[in-house]
């Protein structure tokens, strides 16, 4: 009986080990896409916002066509920033 739970321990061993090998292989692999994976999730959450406030993007988008192509610039950019806000906001 003790001979088996030995050799399950060392078993044990050797399986931790091999994952902790596997995690850092995998972690070297992964790096060089984690920014392109932070701009995908960027704009899965862009599509997300869209869908769950379409009336709000409707009438953005109607907004900004009724001012014309000088109205429309700067109010563009006034949203943008008061978005990015409001979303550093909430993170916080």
């Amino acid at each position: 009986m003790k001979f088996q739970l030995d050799q399950l321990a060392r078993r044990r061993e050797h399986l931790q080990a091999l994952a902790a090998r596997q995690r850092i292989e995998l972690g070297v692999h992964v790096e060089p896409l984690r920014a392109p994976l932070a701009l995908v999730d960027r704009g899965m959450e862009a599509v997300r916002y869209v869908r769950r406030n379409p009336l709000l993007v409707a009438g953005a988008s109607t907004l900004f066509f009724a001012l014309g192509k000088k109205g429309s610039g700067k109010w563009l950019r006034r949203g943008w920033l008061a978005w990015q806000l409001i979303r550093r906001m909430r993170m916080k």
